[in-house]
C-alpha cells in the first residue's frame, strides 16, 4: 500500500512540474527588459474568457502577457461594448491604473492565456533599480493615447462603414485572411453588430469579401472608397 501510495505521489510529481513549467522558461522569449520585470511579479494561467480587470474598479497591478491574448474594452448601461485593443504576447496592460485612479478599461482573456502579475510596488522597485525602463513604460502609454486619439478620430468623422474599412484594411495589412466574427468587428467599431452584418454581406454580393467560414473570410480586391 505504502509502495503504491508513493507511487502515485511520484507520477503527481511529475505531472505538476510538466504542467508547471518555470518562470524561467516561460519568459525565456520576452526581451530582457521585460524578463527582469517579469521576474518579480508571479505567473499565473487562465482560462478562456476570465475576466482579469473591471472598468471603475480600483487596483494597483498589472499583467504581463506570456501567452494568449487579452481583450481591453468598455461597456454602457445596455451592455453595449467596444473593443480598445487586443494584447498578445510581450504586451502587459493594467499600467493606466497606477495613478491610483480607478480602472479606465475592463481586461478579458481572449484565448487561454499565461501572465505574470505584477503589483505598483514590484514595478516602482523595478524601476528604482532599471530606471531606463520609466522610458519604455512612457513610451508604451504614449503609443495607447495616440491609438485611442486616432480611435477616437475615426468614431467622430467617419461613418459605420468608413470605420470598418480601416479595420479590414487594417487587418488585412500582410495577408488577405480576416479572422473575425461580426461580434468582434462590431465592438472595436462601436456599433451594432446587424450593422456589421448589412455590410460584410453587402461587400460579400459585391464581390469585395468572400466568407471562408464562421468569423473567416478573405479580401478579394481593394475595398471601394464609399458605400
Amino acid at each position: 500500500m505504502l509502495a503504491a501510495l508513493a507511487a502515485v505521489a511520484h507520477e503527481q510529481a511529475r505531472m505538476d512540474s510538466i504542467d508547471t513549467p518555470t518562470l524561467e522558461s516561460v519568459t525565456a522569449d520576452l526581451p530582457p527588459s521585460l524578463r527582469l520585470l517579469a521576474a518579480r511579479g508571479m505567473a499565473r494561467s487562465y482560462r478562456r474568457g476570465t475576466v482579469l480587470i473591471e472598468e471603475g474598479s480600483q487596483g494597483d497591478s498589472l499583467y504581463l502577457i506570456l501567452s494568449g491574448s487579452l481583450r481591453a474594452y468598455g461597456c454602457d448601461a445596455r451592455g453595449r461594448e467596444v473593443t480598445y485593443g487586443i494584447y498578445g504576447p510581450g504586451e502587459y496592460v493594467g499600467e493606466m491604473s497606477l495613478d491610483g485612479g480607478p480602472r479606465s478599461a475592463s481586461v478579458i482573456t481572449e484565448q487561454a492565456s499565461r501572465c505574470v502579475l505584477l503589483t505598483r510596488a514590484s514595478l516602482q522597485a523595478h524601476i528604482a533599480e532599471h530606471p531606463e525602463f520609466a522610458f519604455e513604460l512612457l513610451t508604451k502609454v504614449i503609443r495607447r493615447a495616440r491609438a485611442a486619439t486616432l480611435s477616437t478620430k475615426q468614431l467622430a468623422l467617419n461613418d459605420v462603414y468608413g470605420r470598418l474599412k480601416a479595420l479590414l484594411e487594417t487587418t488585412t495589412a500582410t495577408s488577405d485572411e480576416i479572422l473575425l466574427t461580426h461580434q468582434a468587428m462590431a465592438q472595436r467599431l462601436g456599433c451594432s453588430r446587424e450593422m456589421v452584418s448589412k455590410l460584410v454581406k453587402d461587400l460579400e454580393l459585391g464581390g469585395y469579401l468572400e466568407r471562408v467560414a464562421n468569423g473567416r473570410y478573405r479580401r478579394l480586391k481593394a475595398l471601394p472608397a464609399r458605400w
